[in-house]
């Protein structure tokens, strides 16, 4: 059973100057944790304001829980939770009281549905009394997750919850997920960090408004369909411009402590490939390229967004 369903999905901005959703159609299945994977602007929030009935498309059809996303937005705001990007609680409320409040809304107790948040608000619980604004980022999240949870709902949507927060409180939050699916509970994620795809059952990546690929993750990094190299040296600048000069380099990118690169072999034999990464490493060593590192990697997400934005822009 399918969740929740896009068809060609059109949003436009400025009078139909700025497309931020192009003709993107996907569908989550029931009990799914789904990733919509992109940097700022790639489309990801229009489309979750679009599913959670806030914002109209200008053509396209969605469904969530079967109900349309214009016709039925009565029955899909009571059966979805929805975390928005910026923290949207009412700073001036304490803890406790943001979370009454949003019970009430759904005309429910947090008695009634202590038993799905308790392992999230347990966390926050002893700082109850504090108001909202006052909590670090990572309480924030917590509650704003118990508030989108409140009223038990079906289908989760959350965007961007891990962005501006520390590296302990993502991956707790991401621990925080995984138990909400266990319960059943679909789950739609969006996130510009490339490493948190891979904690998501399929992913779909995103730019300018369109879906590049769809697929597990697994899935996509096997796709990649070139031999990918990390390279480094003692002076990454100069190391980052000579390989751009070299004709035997087919791309390359500045990945943290490395230089992630593919070569122009036309043949897939170990020993051709071999045969130009010594040629590259002869000439970096010559160009007075001092502690140099060459592997052959396995590529990463990010490796295959990069190569799929590129293969983008030569075809448009």
């Amino acid at each position: 059973m399918k969740d929740v369903v896009l068809n060609n999905i059109v949003k436009t901005y400025n009078k139909g100057k700025v497309k931020a959703v192009n003709d993107v159609s996907f569908t989550v299945n029931k009990g799914e944790l789904f990733g919509l994977i992109g940097p700022d602007g790639a489309g990801k929030t229009s489309i979750f304001r679009i599913l959670t009935t806030l914002l109209l498309p200008d053509s396209g059809t969605a469904s969530v829980k079967g109900f349309d996303v214009i016709k039925d937005y009565k029955n899909i705001r009571s059966s979805v939770g929805y975390m928005p990007g910026k923290f949207s609680l009412y700073q001036d409320l304490t803890v406790e009281e943001n979370l009454n409040f949003f019970a009430s809304v759904f005309n429910t107790t947090i008695q009634d549905n202590y038993d799905l948040i308790k392992d999230i608000y347990v966390q926050i619980e002893p700082f109850k009394d504090r108001r909202a604004g006052k909590l670090s980022g990572g309480m924030k999240q917590k509650l704003a997750l118990c508030c989108a949870l409140i009223h038990r709902p079906t289908v989760l949507f959350l965007d961007e919850p891990t962005t501006g927060v520390d590296t302990v409180s993502r991956k707790e939050f991401w621990e925080m997920l995984k138990s909400l699916k266990q319960q059943g509970i679909t789950i739609l994620v969006s996130t510009p960090y490339m490493d948190e795809a891979t904690l998501c059952e399929r992913i779909a990546l995103m730019q300018n408004g369109e879906i590049m690929s769809i697929d597990t993750p697994k899935n996509i990094i096997n796709q990649f369909p070139e031999n990918l190299f990390a390279i480094k040296a003692n002076d990454m600048g100069k190391l980052l411009q000579d390989l751009r000069k070299n004709h035997e380099i087919k791309t390359c990118n500045a990945f943290g402590e490395f230089h992630h690169i593919t070569i122009n072999s036309g043949e897939p034999i170990i020993e051709n490939r071999k045969f130009k990464i010594s040629n590259i490493e002869k000439m970096l060593i010559e160009s007075g390229h001092k502690e140099l590192v060459i592997k052959e990697i396995t590529p990463t997400i990010e490796d295959c967004f990069i190569r799929l934005m590129d293969q983008s822009i030569d075809n448009g």
